[in-house]
């Protein structure tokens, strides 16, 4: 891999890198031949510090394309375990992803690394490769979900080639970077944890424990047991990003151990979909023939993977009890965090013992009606608090006498709270998205991409940076799903 100049005054850290051999596998990317660039997040080089040239940057396309390196990257793939679809895998690790290096930044130190830049030694019976329409699903939701305001790994450009992959059909390859402050998973504990050397036990384990407390929960290494602390922090975390995720719809599709963040960031984006219909058990994976990963189940499986996280932090934290206890947290610190997000999502400013029954029902006839989740929230806010009426929405259900005794329900809920019409829908307008990363629009980009028109991918991008605004040229971006939308199926190589 010849060296060439990245952007001015990059400086590097590399923090994961002092761990050690045993944690990863140093070796350069395989570059994709005749590589060109296929999209770029100018709102992700912000978050680096690099300039809005940065694309221009000597190397750039070859860099990204895992043609070359900068000085000072150090190429790598970390080596990392898990449990997926409940059962355990035992070793995987970066099949198809190359830690580039960790970067300095005005946002602190971040993390480079490229998706689909070939084989590893973790890349099993894989080919190492990323497709074009995997990649452009990736790099849209990573900066749809932090426009959402959701914790997430960032995503800075896709380059793309010619050269052929095959999936259930001939493709052609791509490589999306991704950025985070870290891309330690709860496997890398599973890992570390039962694959110990036996003339050290346990000492990778604890290594990488305290290398996460010291650069990420640094509060926790005050804690008398700081490894119980650290497994309550990723508790709190996760619980906030699970209500997150429920509250825009979003399935995430394979939440496999090995795709959860330390950090309680989104990660890993595949087979994911957003809610259209309000359907409480929709499976967004089709390789998920038994529903572990339909809408519904979510919060329950954050919950079975940091049971897992737990049982793999347990020969640090010792005492039982006292994972229990940090776990215990999730099954209040969830309903908290959800509750609030209704709420908010209803404009209500106070809390009141019969809110959950009010959001409930709502949920109860959003899916009974197979309402369109993102629209219902949205044309919420107009509902009148005078004449107790949503004119957007009533025609909408089938249930028009459900639906017009839970609008008196609403109606005198708003007046007991003295809410302003106005008010109310400003800060409904600014929780409720108008528009998300919905599968036919992702689709219609991908298909004009495939094509080698990259454009609508931009302005798709472009769009969902602005999720809450009205913007009026794209007000079909917003509109209910075509019908051949109903048909598109994603999977685990989606």
């Amino acid at each position: 891999m010849p060296a060439t100049k990245g952007p001015p005054e990059l400086q590097y850290t590399h923090r994961f890198a002092s761990l050690g051999s045993r944690f990863f596998s140093e070796l350069p990317a395989q570059g994709l031949p005749e590589p060109h660039w296929v999209a770029t997040s100018p709102a992700c080089a912000e978050l680096l510090g690099w300039p809005e040239d940065w694309t221009q940057s000597t190397g750039a396309l070859d860099v990204f394309s895992g043609g070359t390196a900068w000085p000072g990257m150090r190429p790598l793939a970390s080596v990392y375990s898990g449990h997926q679809f409940g059962h355990w895998a035992g070793q995987l690790g970066d099949g198809r992803a190359l830690w580039l290096g960790e970067v300095l930044t005005p946002n602190g130190p971040m993390e480079l690394q490229l998706k689909g830049s070939g084989q590893t030694p973790y890349s099993r019976m894989g080919d190492g490769r990323a497709v074009l329409r995997s990649s452009i699903r990736e790099f849209l939701c990573s900066e749809a979900m932090y426009a959402l305001g959701i914790p997430t790994t960032r995503a800075l450009c896709i380059t793309g080639s010619a050269l052929p992959v095959r999936r259930e059909t001939m493709e052609t390859a791509a490589i999306v970077t991704r950025v985070a402050s870290s891309f330690i998973r709860f496997g890398h504990f599973e890992h570390f944890s039962y694959s110990e050397p036996q003339e050290n036990p346990h000492a990778e384990l604890k290594q990488l424990a305290d290398f996460v407390i010291q650069h990420f929960y640094p509060d926790c290494a005050e804690d008398q047991n700081p490894y119980s602390a650290l497994l309550q922090a990723v508790v709190e975390r996760t619980a906030d990003l699970m209500a997150r995720w429920q509250a825009v719809g979003f399935c995430h599709g394979v939440m496999n151990t090995d795709n959860m963040s330390i950090l309680g960031l989104t990660m890993d984006y595949g087979p994911f979909g957003f809610l259209d219909a309000y359907v409480p058990n929709h499976i967004c994976n089709h390789s998920d023939a038994q529903g572990r990963y339909a809408y519904n189940q979510q919060p329950q499986i954050g919950l079975w993977n940091l049971y897992a996280l737990g049982q793999a932090l347990m020969p640090l934290i010792k005492d039982s009890d006292r994972a229990l206890a940090a776990l215990e947290i999730y099954k209040t610190a969830f309903p908290d965090a959800m509750a609030r997000q209704w709420r908010a999502k209803l404009g209500l400013k106070t809390q009141d013992p019969q809110d959950q029954s009010l959001i409930d029902d709502w949920l109860d006839l959003l899916a009974k009606g197979g309402v369109d989740f993102t629209l219902a929230w949205r044309r919420l806010a107009d509902f009148n608090s005078d004449t107790g009426q949503a004119s957007q929405l009533q025609d909408y259900f089938l249930d028009q006498a459900a639906f017009k005794a839970w609008c008196a329900r609403y109606q005198h809920r708003l007046k007991q709270e003295n809410s302003l019409d106005a008010d109310r829908a400003a800060r409904m307008n600014a929780t409720n998205p108008c528009y998300v990363l919905r599968n036919h629009l992702a689709e219609v980009a991908i298909r004009q991409a495939q094509a080698g028109d990259f454009t609508e991918t931009d302005r798709l991008r472009q769009v969902l940076t602005r999720p809450f605004d009205e913007q009026a040229n794209f007000a079909a971006y917003a509109a209910l799903p075509p019908d051949w939308a109903h048909h598109i199926e994603v999977s685990c190589s989606s």
